[in-house]
Order: C-alpha cells, then sequence, then structure tokens
C-alpha cells in the first residue's frame, strides 16, 4: 500500500508488540521481528496482520503475513508459515499495535505547514483567494482551486482537476480530470474507536483515499480515510451533495450515488451500481454489479449482481412492491 503520509516507527520485536496486548507468550518469540502492520491482503512476509471473522478466510488462506493477531476459536484457520497471536479483542489490539507503529496517524490536527500557495511554483493552475498548502503537495496542470481551501502536505492532484472552494484534502491521492465541489472533507480519520475503562481509545487510522479518474464528488461530501485498508472511488463514479464514504470502502467504476447515502465502512461496491437519495449501506457488505438500490433503502445483507431492491431491510424490488400495494 504506497502511503507518503504517515511514518512507520518499526521495525519492533514480536516481544514488544505482545507486552503491548499483554500476551502471555512474549517471551516465546524474542529474536522475531515485524518490520509493518497490514490487513491480510497486503501483508508481506515480515508483517503482522490479523484475522476477526470468518468471511476473510478466503483472503487468509492467501495471506502473507508472517504473525497474525486472530482468536483462539479461529487460530486452526490461519496458514502453516503464520504464527498465531491470540487475544480476547482482535480489533483492540490491533489498534494498539497499529499506534505503536504509527503514533502520528490517531489524531487529525491541522496541517501547521501549511502556508499560503505558491502561484510561482504551481504555475500551470488558478486559485482563488486564501488558498493553503503543505510540504510536498503535487497538482497537475490545468488544475482550478477554489477560495478557502486547504490542501494539506503529501496530497497528490492530477491533471485538469477542479477544487471548489472551503475543502479540506488530506490524506489523499486524486488522479486526473476529478471535480471536486464546495464544502468537501476529504481524507480524515474515520470513526473507529474502542470503549476502554470508561474513556475511547482511537483505532489509528494509517490509509489513505484515493480517487480514481474523471470523478465528481458533490457539495459537502464527506470521504474518510482508511483503517488499514485504502478508501477508493472508482472511475467515473459521481456522488451527489452530502454523500458520506466511510473508512475502507471500495466504490466501483461508474456508480451514481444520489444525496445524503450513507455508507458505513468496509463494504464493497462493484461497477455500474445507482443508488438513490438517502439510502444506507451497512458495513463488510457487497453489492455487485449492475445494482439498483431504491432511494430511502437500507442495506443489512449482500446483493447479487443485477438486482433492484428497495426497503428496509432491502429485498427484491418486485417483493416490496407486492408486499406494499
Amino acid at each position: 500500500m504506497f502511503n507518503p503520509f504517515f511514518k512507520n516507527k518499526g521495525p519492533f520485536r514480536i516481544h514488544e508488540l505482545l507486552k503491548l496486548i499483554q500476551n502471555s507468550n512474549k517471551e516465546n518469540y524474542k529474536n522475531i521481528i515485524i518490520n509493518n502492520i497490514r490487513d491480510l491482503h497486503t501483508a508481506k512476509i515480515g508483517d503482522i496482520s490479523f484475522f476477526h471473522n470468518k468471511k476473510y478466510t478466503a483472503i487468509l488462506s492467501q495471506t502473507k503475513a508472517s504473525a497474525c493477531l486472530t482468536t483462539k476459536n479461529l487460530s486452526h484457520l490461519l496458514p502453516v508459515d503464520c504464527l498465531a497471536i491470540t487475544v480476547d479483542n482482535v480489533l483492540f489490539a490491533t489498534a494498539k499495535i497499529t499506534k505503536l507503529f504509527y503514533p502520528n496517524a490517531v489524531n487529525d490536527n491541522f496541517d501547521q505547514d501549511a502556508v499560503e500557495i505558491d502561484k510561482t511554483f504551481f504555475a500551470n493552475i488558478k486559485t482563488g483567494k486564501n488558498v493553503l498548502t503543505g510540504n510536498n503537495v503535487q497538482i497537475g496542470k490545468n488544475c482550478f482551486i477554489g477560495h478557502n481551501t486547504i490542501i494539506e502536505s503529501n496530497v497528490i492532484i492530477g491533471d485538469d482537476c477542479s477544487v471548489g472552494s472551503n475543502v479540506i484534502l488530506r490524506n489523499t491521492i486524486i488522479k486526473n480530470n476529478v471535480s471536486i465541489l464546495d464544502n468537501c472533507t476529504i481524507g480524515k480519520k474515520g470513526f473507529g474507536f474502542f470503549p476502554d475503562n470508561n474513556k475511547n481509545f482511537r483505532y489509528p487510522h494509517i490509509g489513505v483515499v484515493i480517487i480514481e479518474d474523471n470523478c465528481e464528488i458533490g457539495c459537502g461530501t464527506t470521504i474518510d480515510r482508511g483503517s488499514l485498508s485504502n478508501t477508493t472511488i472508482g472511475k467515473n463514479t459521481y456522488l451527489d451533495n452530502h454523500v458520506h464514504i466511510a473508512h475502507n470502502n471500495i466504490i466501483g467504476n461508474n456508480c451514481i450515488i444520489a444525496g445524503q447515502v450513507g455508507f458505513a465502512g468496509s463494504s464493497i461496491l462493484g461497477d455500474n451500481v445507482m443508488i438513490g437519495g438517502q439510502a444506507g449501506i451497512s458495513g463488510h457488505l457487497r453489492i455487485g454489479n449492475n445494482v439498483q438500490i431504491a432511494g430511502g433503502s437500507g442495506v443489512i445483507k449482500n446483493i447479487p449482481n443485477n438486482s433492484r431492491v428497495m426497503g428496509y431491510p432491502a429485498k427484491d424490488l418486485k417483493s416490496f412492491i407486492k408486499e406494499n400495494k
């Protein structure tokens, strides 16, 4: 996973990680080095990952992770060359270890390095007033940036893009010919935390937002960066005003999503999906290709390709109409 936004403080010896999560086997693995923490799909040899639900068994079977946080009941599913680290709460332990590797990913304080844009450096763009940029920002040719917009450090914007006024971009990579309308906030941390002794332990978000070519993001839309994975908006996808995309969602190509639609985290949307206004999509779901979801629907389970659904819980459109005559 390419990520120019957060610096990895590793490697660490695995017994340091186990001590952090109070695992009793910490003395048995003193000489094992862990380079990074990643999701099952992107993990490499020398990385630690996590596995907390059987729905990810297929991905688990292909992982290259050297170690994996899991529960005792799921540990037998791990590949033989992946060390099982058993814990009571997998996600809580993952959050603690992620914070050790990436301590700066917990808070979303403003970019103190942001200054008024240097128009001599960005010679091929047009900007409004009071535009701020951080360090190492890249902006392609023929771009427009509106008034009072902040582009924080390391953000990448491609060619022929239009960014509206009062927009905040952080932890984001934008490809070519993308339009981001006024008042959007893109790349902030997601809504992830765990109650811990009458306070909340924040889950560090080390992923990014990637917006592919030819997209349009409507006014007031919020797109959260990923936790361990990335949040991705596919090519030629249009989001209406006031849409919320939570962390780790993957939105396919050529999708049309109407106003006030909300996505919980970690769902995968296929290509050519159309969603009506004020629909809600629960987390960790798979929505197939060519799916149509009527406005106001509540999607709480997977939807196969070429389906048309409506209602709460969302069901086949013909069945819904028949039941509600």
